[in-house]
């Protein structure tokens, strides 16, 4: 009989070698795949006594990983999305292990055919143009943080770049000059390049002439000079909303995100007749077919003001054929 497979080395050179070194995986995909692994070590834990440093493979088989989904969904009360997201880190893990384990393929299938579940797509949030402009009005620009703040909402609603993308960007990272634009590195490590309008290139040269803090190197700050963290984008994201509601009342019912105003710049540039392609490229999705759900959202925003519209004023009529010989086909 051989001896267990230990869990914690394998799983060390799954984030150190495959993630770090081999792939070259982002800040935002360690960090989700290594919360969904303390979510899914901690379960083990508790389900099997075990401390997660003297776990072995062999314990983590199929029924483990299909109990630990089952518990995010009915006792952590997480969405599908959140569920398969997690499952996804899990998958890349045995993808891994198939190589370095292959005497355990039959454990190792058995995980990897778990499936992800189905769930029903909801139609993206997006800002009105009015909300929009009570947003960008809401920062006290007489303060350091409030100038910050209007900045950064300006970019992203601009750009429609992600929450990682926003907080990642440095100094070095803005292009003013002719072509003025944003060096950004999204998801995958992609690179690509996102154009500024005039105003937003204006607003940015005059928050570029604030004094630095800490090293200097991040464009939007927090009052140590380091980076944003997802809490206080939340946190700056209400606090200006809830004044903005002031101005624009229908921002009261919506929760507004740093993915509502990505949403925003996509619809926007939908409407104003861009391309789907170019979208795609804008906004760094790896698929042209993720733009789709900006197109069904137009088409609800279409379908609600044709339901506002007066109706034409039509009568019910039946079809009658002027043919005999069309008259008997439509009889058949």
């Amino acid at each position: 009989m051989s001896a267990a497979t230990s869990l914690a080395p394998l799983l060390e050179r799954f984030f150190t070698d495959r993630l770090m070194r081999q792939r070259q995986a982002s800040r935002h995909t360690i960090s989700s795949y290594r919360d969904s692994f303390r979510l899914f070590l901690t379960f083990a834990h508790q389900r099997l006594q075990t401390p997660p440093s003297r776990l072995a493979f062999e314990t983590i088989d199929a029924p483990l990983v299909v109990a630990f989904l089952d518990h995010l969904e009915k006792q952590r009360h997480v969405s599908v999305r959140s569920r398969n997201l997690r499952l996804t880190a899990i998958h890349s893990f045995f993808r891994y292990a198939a190589f370095e384990l292959p005497s355990h393929a039959a454990q190792i299938q058995r995980v990897l055919a778990i499936p992800s579940k189905r769930f029903t797509r909801t139609l993206v949030h997006f800002l009105t143009r009015a909300e929009v402009d009570a947003l960008l009005a809401a920062p006290d620009q007489g303060t350091w943080f409030g100038r910050r703040d209007h900045a950064f909402l300006l970019v992203a609603v601009q750009t429609g770049l992600r929450l990682s993308e926003m907080t990642s960007l440095t100094r070095a990272d803005v292009t003013l000059d002719t072509g003025a634009h944003l060096h950004v590195i999204g998801k995958g490590r992609k690179e690509r390049c996102t154009p500024l309008a005039k105003p937003t290139a204006a607003v940015l040269k005059a928050w570029l002439r604030e004094p630095p803090r800490g090293d200097g190197r991040v464009l939007f700050p927090n009052a140590r000079g380091t980076r944003l963290s997802p809490d206080a984008v939340a946190y700056l994201m209400a606090t200006h909303v809830k004044a903005a509601a002031v101005a624009c009342p229908s921002l009261k019912d919506k929760r507004v995100t740093a993915h509502v105003l990505r949403h925003t710049t996509a619809l926007d540039l939908l409407q104003a007749g861009v391309d789907r392609s170019v979208i795609a490229l804008w906004l760094g999705h790896e698929s042209i077919e993720t733009t789709q759900i900006y197109l069904e959202a137009n088409l609800a925003m279409k379908e609600e003001a044709l339901a506002r519209a007066a109706p034409l004023n039509g009568r019910p009529s039946r079809y009658r054929p002027s043919d005999e010989l069309l008259g008997f086909l439509n009889g058949l």
